[in-house]
């Protein structure tokens, strides 16, 4: 008997505790904050994926996003209102904090003002930023430095499903880090061939390469930041052509000193085919030359006028013996560097 009553005893327990849980108001549609990942590197930073990893998500309104960098090259984080003209990075959001035109991380985004990180990396003073997004809709994001780097957030109502949780996320981000990064066999064609240049064949050419690709929520792109081959031999009287054979992403060929401007180009004539072409040595440049920005010519778009063919090759013709060291000034930080050792 006294087992029995102890038993209804404890039932009785149990029943009063469960009905108090269940008089007691829960949360409902509590908000989440989901966590992305911004950019990824090879060990040597040689290799760049750059792409918002995955660039598509779905959430619910009240949620919030964070976006966590994962390389040393810069990227932004930055939601344009609809039909605003895109800024350039230097700009950013009107009204932003300068020097990027940045807004606080943890704001809102419904569509009625811009919002942007301003470019940051994996490390000080922070390398992620967050945005909340309190209503439902379908917002584009993009990279202000790096124009075919897109994705979209797809905001929904409580009362739709979510198809991805989490863990989905952090496996879908993994897996395509590791696809774009390993992505080699473009590059070693290219290294080998170099057949889309004036000096096909030659040992005279270097090339800079890369690759595109696109989901369903965008853009995003492996970039090599390396000159291919790095060093090259070449003799007295030679020409060294350097062709961008990447997609989007520019770079320069720099000798001596780095120009405060990169986009400046510095002792450079233009070939009657739009290249640019220097000499060294050069006492006239003390022995510099910058090539300014070159890379693929911008895709025209319907109802505006037709892009300018832009620069995509560089010649520098070498008149005496020597090692001659060069960089690209807007990657020499990861290792984009290359030697021309002139030889009698």
């Amino acid at each position: 008997m006294k087992t029995i009553g102890w038993t209804m005893f404890s039932l009785l327990v149990l029943c009063i505790l469960t009905l108090s849980f269940a008089l007691v108001p829960q949360p409902v549609n509590a908000s989440q904050t989901w966590h992305l990942q911004l950019g990824a590197a090879s060990k040597d930073q040689g290799k760049q994926a750059m792409a918002f990893l995955p660039n598509e998500v779905w959430i619910y309104a009240g949620d919030s996003v964070t976006w966590t960098s994962q390389t040393q090259e810069g990227h932004t984080l930055t939601f344009l209102k609809p039909s605003q003209i895109r800024p350039d990075f230097f700009t950013g959001c009107a009204g932003g904090a300068p020097p990027f035109g940045s807004t606080p991380t943890g704001g809102n985004f419904t569509g009625a003002a811009c919002v942007n990180s301003g470019p940051f990396v994996n490390g000080p003073p922070s390398n992620n930023y967050t945005v909340t997004f309190p209503n439902a809709g379908n917002f584009k994001f993009v990279c202000l430095i790096h124009n075919d780097m897109t994705g979209v957030v797809h905001v929904l109502s409580h009362a739709e499903a979510l198809p991805h949780n989490q863990a989905f996320y952090d496996d879908q981000a993994a897996q395509q880090a590791k696809d774009m990064l390993a992505d080699s066999d473009r590059i070693t064609d290219d290294e080998h061939t170099n057949n889309s240049t004036r000096f096909a064949n030659s040992k005279n050419s270097v090339i800079t390469t890369g690759e595109l690709v696109a989901t369903g929520g965008g853009k995003a792109y492996l970039a090599i930041m390396r000159f291919l081959p790095e060093t090259i031999h070449v003799h007295v009287g030679d020409t060294v052509e350097w062709t961008n054979m990447h997609p989007s992403e520019p770079h320069t060929v720099t000798f001596g000193i780095e120009p405060p401007n990169p986009f400046i180009p510095v002792g450079a004539t233009q070939d009657s085919d739009g290249a640019a072409h220097g000499k060294l040595p050069n006492a006239a440049t003390t022995n510099s030359f910058n090539s300014s920005l070159f890379g693929p010519s911008a895709q025209e778009i319907t109802g505006l006028p037709q892009m300018p063919i832009s620069l995509t090759r560089i010649r520098v013709t070498f008149t005496q013996a020597g090692t001659y060291n060069y960089i690209c000034a807007l990657h020499d930080e990861l290792g984009m560097k290359g030697t021309v050792i002139v030889e009698h």
